[in-house]
């Protein structure tokens, strides 16, 4: 009499499932970004100029960028192949063991050249990691939703995102509030550790989710495939170059807005370390607040015009943030970055639902990977090095990092508009039309003058 009850409660299972373990996975993969930005370059990579030390450090941050197309190739495969779920625990373990043991890692003045040697191989596992990750959380999100309710619940996924940049911006502030010495030495290594007690809570809330019920019904009907990364370069090859360029804004602009915004600030600007982190915290919770609102109007109005206005607004917004930001204080910083942020949240709240859509469920775990993971590794593990070789090749001036950040929105929103042309190839256009007929039969069948 219960058995019914249980499927009922799963799309909300899932999308808390897909949260929380977001949520885990991108706090370890901010912290490290936040580390990079403020004792990486000291630690691992010293030397006499600053930008030197920098730029190494976000070097690193970039590896795991690279390794991310690597992960969501594997993963993908597997989630294809043997389910979704076996796949997340997977790549969630990964991450929380590898977090751990970056803050177990001596440093450069203990172990000499080993220490960077050692952080970069961490920081791949933790890119094979997020790679794997995204499309898997993503699609247990949407495959368990409601008809016509995908773009909200794969929202939940995104919105992982900025509740694991909260949780590491509050870890980070609360040990750059220690003594120099203390945070170089010990301090630093908190957030990383205290991963461990995450990565309990995240395996025990995903042991309580189903597989994916679409993926279920293709592996009960024996149509899994081998390859199914093959056949995605086969059959939709276009579409995954398509939704590449269509993640640029919704990749690029969060480290372009957080980690690249914590060196520019603090070197070019003047702004204490803790100041920035400040205001990056007060504006993650907007951006938090503002995502699963995004989701919503775009349930209402269409993904497609959605993205494509977001990706307009994206394109204007660094002109003001930067305006703002060169003031120093706390207000105007906070409003010139939530601008910009805002912006590129609501984008990327609903490009996950947008893009799930876009492919066969049989290959849709390694497109999506794949179509997400590339762009990541080249726009966003590339945004902070551009963005810091263009602050110095250009300082004072900030019109360049605005011209950059539009061209990034741009890329996108050309994207999207294509992607959206091309309606009659995208799996999610001819799976509601085979909906919509389906019911028209039923209708028809019940009372054929009311079908008429």
């Amino acid at each position: 009499m219960s058995q019914p009850a249980i499927p009922a409660r799963q799309p909300a299972r899932a999308a808390t499932a897909a949260f929380i373990g977001t949520m885990i996975e991108w706090y370890d993969f901010y912290i490290y970004a936040t580390a990079a930005a403020l004792v990486f370059g000291e630690l691992y990579f010293p030397s006499h100029d600053p930008f030197v030390s920098t730029m190494a450090s976000f070097a690193t941050f970039a590896v795991g960028f690279f390794a991310r197309p690597l992960g969501g190739l594997i993963f993908g495969h597997l989630g294809d192949r043997i389910g979704r779920k076996k796949a997340l625990m997977t790549t969630l373990m990964m991450m929380g063991v590898a977090t751990v043991c970056v803050g177990l890692l001596p440093d450069f003045s203990k172990v000499g050249l080993l220490a960077p040697v050692l952080l970069v191989l961490l920081r791949i596992v933790q890119g094979i990691a997020v790679g794997g990750e995204w499309g898997g959380a993503v699609l247990m999100a949407g495959e368990h939703a409601p008809q016509g309710r995908r773009t909200f619940f794969a929202s939940f996924a995104q919105l992982g995102s900025p509740a694991g940049l909260i949780l590491s911006l509050v870890a980070f502030r609360a040990v750059t509030s220690m003594d120099k010495a203390d945070l170089m030495s010990w301090g630093w290594r908190l957030p990383f550790l205290a991963s461990s007690v995450l990565l309990v809570v995240g395996i025990l809330i995903r042991l309580g989710v189903n597989e994916s019920p679409e993926f279920q019904r293709v592996k009960d009907t024996s149509k899994t495939l081998k390859l199914p990364i093959a056949e995605v370069f086969r059959s939709a090859w276009g579409l995954v170059l398509l939704c590449i360029g269509a993640n640029t804004i919704g990749i690029a602009g969060v480290y372009f807005t957080n980690t690249f915004m914590i060196a520019y600030t603090t070197q070019y600007v003047g702004v204490a370390r803790s100041l920035i982190l400040d205001c990056l915290f007060a504006v993650a919770i907007i951006q938090f607040c503002a995502q699963p609102l995004a989701a919503w109007l775009a349930e209402r109005i269409g993904a497609a015009r959605f993205l494509k206005l977001a990706a307009l607004c994206a394109m204007v917004s660094p002109y003001p943030m930067f305006l703002l930001v060169q003031r120093g204080s706390v207000v105007p910083m906070v409003i010139g970055i939530a601008i910009a942020v805002v912006c590129m949240a609501s984008f990327y709240s609903v490009i996950a639902g947008f893009v799930s859509g876009v492919f066969d469920t049989r290959v849709r775990y390694s497109a999506i990977s794949l179509s997400y993971q590339v762009c990541g590794a080249i726009a966003g593990g590339l945004t902070p090095l551009v963005g810091t070789w263009l602050a110095h090749r250009y300082a004072g001036a900030w019109w360049p990092l605005a011209v950059f950040y539009t061209c990034l929105a741009g890329i996108s929103l050309l994207c999207i508009a294509a992607l959206d042309a091309r309606r009659e190839q995208r799996a999610d256009v001819r799976d509601e039309a085979y909906e919509k007929a389906h019911e028209k039969a039923h209708e028809k069948a019940r009372d054929p003058l009311a079908a008429n």
